[in-house]
């Protein structure tokens, strides 16, 4: 049994669908329910639908063997995993972002707001810039506009949300898109499972 964590939401859909296309589908995934855990038996998998941000950790802690999360969180966390395959789905880019006009007072630290303090971290020290992180869980964009923050480091789809805020990109730091990720040790006794796996998947992009 290939046990897969499927981030909850609109991407989890989307990959499952992905799966199910190349014979690993699960007819009780897709009723109305609450369950958490479903399994096809005949197919060989199960399913854990979880919060996207937790995927990576079920992985590395070998709940699950594969998992598909998006690489900004492979950023962020740095988990124990394999990286197997980018499925270019959920593409979009880390940022920063600045309010309309801004000009950046090099004499002070930076103030960044961010769910990301690893990302926002590391890029800053590459630019040699002092920064001041201010960890926030939602509504990033909020910060700078009540003057919290100077600037924000978070995802960027299309853009609309900072547009509508009086927001736009100042730098990029990385593309985003969602990656097919293996438990280390599970990913050893499955290889020749998940390559099977990795073939279908690549054929459906």
């Amino acid at each position: 049994m290939l046990n897969i964590a499927l981030p909850k939401g609109r991407l989890g859909k989307t990959v499952y669908e992905r799966f199910a296309a190349i014979g690993c589908g699960c007819p009780e995934l897709e009723a109305e329910n609450r369950r958490l855990v479903f399994v096809n038996e005949a197919a060989g998998v199960s399913y854990l639908q979880v919060k996207p941000s937790d995927v990576a950790i079920y992985v590395e802690r070998g709940a699950a063997d594969i998992g598909v999360v998006g690489s900004d969180i492979l950023l962020e966390t740095q988990p124990d995993i394999y990286e197997l395959l980018d499925l270019g789905l959920g593409r979009c880019r880390l940022a920063v972002a600045a309010p309309d006009g801004w000009c950046e007072e090099m004499s002070l630290p930076l103030r960044v707001a961010t769910k990301y303090p690893h990302v926002a971290q590391a890029y800053y020290a590459a630019l040699n810039r002092q920064i001041d992180i201010i960890k926030l869980h939602g509504s990033i964009e909020l910060a700078p506009l009540l003057g919290l923050s100077d600037v924000i480091v978070d995802i960027v789809e299309t853009g609309t949300t900072l547009r509508e805020n009086g927001l736009s990109v100042v730098a990029e730091i990385a593309p985003v898109s969602a990656r097919l990720i293996a438990n280390r040790s599970s990913y050893q006794f499955n290889q020749e499972r998940v390559a099977a796996l990795i073939a279908g998947l690549e054929g459906k992009r």
